[in-house]
């Protein structure tokens, strides 16, 4: 039997449905929904079958809802069934089944809410990705939280996954950021050029000016001495060190993203490097083999939008035939000149993952690459034969605050928000609840002051604290009752009538819907839902520990009363199961007690 009684409750609705049509399409059925009743007061689950399928049924929809009620009147668990408005059927279930809930917790552990939905299939999550340029800043960070814990949910909802990393190593950028590190190898070994002179030398002048390069000219320095400079210490001819200096720049800066990585609490399984995938023909590939499916031509395209016939050069181009596959324009992968675009080797890091077995694909972008998804849709479905999805999660940027007003934080990057700097203010901890507490694709501002906090005002402290009261209140039962008082097999045959406060059976009741989050947040890929549910989830303990201070009867400790005691330790160990179940898919440590 199925650990999550809404399931249960939907499967014996369809089992209704089958006795009124055997015949009922699946599809129908799978439109069929049993959730948590917006009010209490009228029962504790909802179920819509009535109305979506009365259509396929051919009745009306009070008539099929009429039928539903004489069916699950009779089922077990069942204690009320009515009918709402225009054809809702609304399910009062009887407390023994809600309670009946914590043994199976208790027994299960964190494992509790593991979903099959996800029925095995391969998922590569690709997330941060970020040019390895500088240090991670707060517009990665916030991709970084998200894709993580959006990865976590999924594997806990039963699919395999695999973290990725793209290191965007290949272009004009990297190459400007080996002309900067290279400027400050010569100032670590004693130029006597200004920036300005240098910068006249640089193609398109001098880019990137942080000081998180001065560690990497010294290191430089360190290891080649002068030998990369002219022996008046100028500008050496670049083809005798561009490709040294671009690649120890890249790899110790991406030594530093993996450290910030790291603090953040994100640790992906696969690194992958663009100039490795070019220089393995793995683009020229691709393109060839959409070549062969007859996706490319050689054409000219359209003017883009708001663009002038006076400013607008018509060049042929290769293109791909993305319209065919829902794009609204096709899109270059060559240039004129016959190098590949950047969006070539997208898909041939794309076709790259496809011949590693994925059956889905799942890049985290930010906002500013929605247009960036369709073509890449495209392209996946092209060259899968529809056979892997491709999606994505955009991410919204963040805004820093404090007293109301944006903050610059970074001391090395100058012009943005560094993760370290970040981290250093409000904690591991902190960062990745606040991020995950708005929807992906919606702005927000990340509020300093209440990120540390201590008040319900702030999520990460509320959840946090709610942990730390439920095991304070089993060390407590420890030096009462002695450790065996609280192991999850004792607590588990513990007789649980008496939890029979609306208190008690409303915190029950949400840690029923724990199984239905989890799954409904992995197929909807919306990781903030489990932030959400943790805040509500600990909201309702907070309550029925407040309520115990005015009534002796609602207290988790009572030392004259040991049956009742054991029934209300049950509910509180099974309430820091599921909160550390939510937090570990956040990647957020469950505290054991508030300082």
């Amino acid at each position: 039997m199925t650990h999550d009684i809404y399931t249960r409750m939907r499967d014996t609705v369809l089992a209704a449905l089958k006795g009124l049509d055997p015949s009922l399409p699946p599809e129908i059925a799978d439109r069929v929904e049993v959730t948590p009743a917006r009010d209490p007061a009228h029962g504790d689950m909802a179920t819509n079958a009535a109305m979506v399928c009365a259509k396929a049924l051919r009745q009306p929809p009070q008539k099929i809802a009429a039928a539903l009620v004489a069916f699950l009147g009779e089922a077990p668990e069942v204690e009320e069934v009515t009918i709402a408005g225009p054809g809702f059927v609304n399910i009062r279930i009887e407390k023994p089944a809600f309670r009946a809930l914590l043994p199976v917790i208790l027994t299960h552990g964190e494992s509790y809410g593991d979903s099959t939905a996800g029925h095995g299939r391969r998922v590569n999550v690709e997330y941060v990705s970020a040019n390895p340029t500088g240090p991670m800043h707060i517009g990665h960070c916030r991709g970084a939280v998200v894709g993580d814990a959006l990865a976590n949910l999924m594997a806990k909802a039963g699919f395999q996954v695999t973290k990725e990393y793209y290191i965007n190593d290949a272009g004009a950028q990297v190459t400007a950021l080996a002309w900067a590190a290279y400027w400050r190898y010569l100032q670590a070994i004693g130029t006597p050029l200004t920036e300005e002179e240098f910068s006249a030398q640089v193609p398109g002048g001098l880019q990137y000016r942080g000081d998180y390069l001065v560690p990497v000219g010294a290191a430089l320095a360190k290891q080649h001495g002068s030998a990369l400079a002219q022996p008046d210490l100028g500008i050496a001819a670049p083809e005798n060190w561009i490709d040294l200096v671009r690649d120890a720049t890249i790899d110790l800066m991406m030594a530093e993203i993996r450290e910030d990585l790291e603090l953040l609490g994100v640790r992906q399984d696969v690194f992958s490097s663009e100039r490795a995938l070019v220089a393995s023909g793995a683009a020229d590939a691709t393109i060839d083999r959409l070549a062969a499916d007859g996706l490319i031509y050689e054409g000219v395209l359209e003017p883009p939008k708001g663009k002038t016939p006076d400013d607008w050069e018509p060049r042929p181009q290769t293109l791909f035939r993305s319209t065919q596959f829902g794009d609204d324009v096709d899109r270059p992968l060559r240039k004129s000149d016959g190098s590949n675009t950047y969006f070539a080797n997208d898909i041939g890091y794309h076709a790259n993952k496809l011949d590693r077995g994925f059956d889905m694909l799942i890049d985290v972008l930010g906002a500013d690459h929605g247009g960036y998804v369709p073509r890449m849709r495209a392209a996946v479905q092209a060259l899968s034969g529809g056979g892997t999805k491709f999606e994505a999660v955009l991410c919204q940027i963040v805004h820093i605050m404090r007293g109301g007003e944006p903050v610059r934080m970074s001391k090395r990057a100058g012009t943005y928000v560094t993760l370290r700097d970040l981290l250093e203010e409000v904690g591991r901890d902190a960062v990745r609840f606040t991020m995950l507490t708005r929807k992906a694709d919606a702005q927000m501002e990340f509020d300093l002051d209440q990120a540390i906090a201590q008040t319900r005002d702030n999520p990460a402290f509320y959840v946090q604290y709610a942990h730390a009261r439920c095991r304070s209140v089993l060390r407590s039962a420890v030096e009462m009752f002695g450790a065996a008082a609280i192991e999850p097999a004792v607590l588990a045959t513990a007789p649980l009538d008496s939890l029979d406060d609306e208190s008690d059976l409303t915190l029950i009741r949400r840690l029923a819907t724990w199984p239905r989050t989890v799954e409904a947040a992995a197929l909807a890929r919306e990781p903030h839902r489990i932030a959400f549910f943790l805040y509500d989830l600990a909201a309702d303990f907070h309550m029925l520990w407040n309520r115990g201070r005015d009534n002796a009867t609602l207290r988790f400790l009572q030392p004259d009363q040991p049956a009742e005691t054991q029934a209300r330790l049950a509910l509180v160990a099974a309430t820091a199961i599921v909160i550390r179940s939510g937090l570990g898919v956040m990647g957020v440590t469950p505290v054991e007690e508030m300082r």
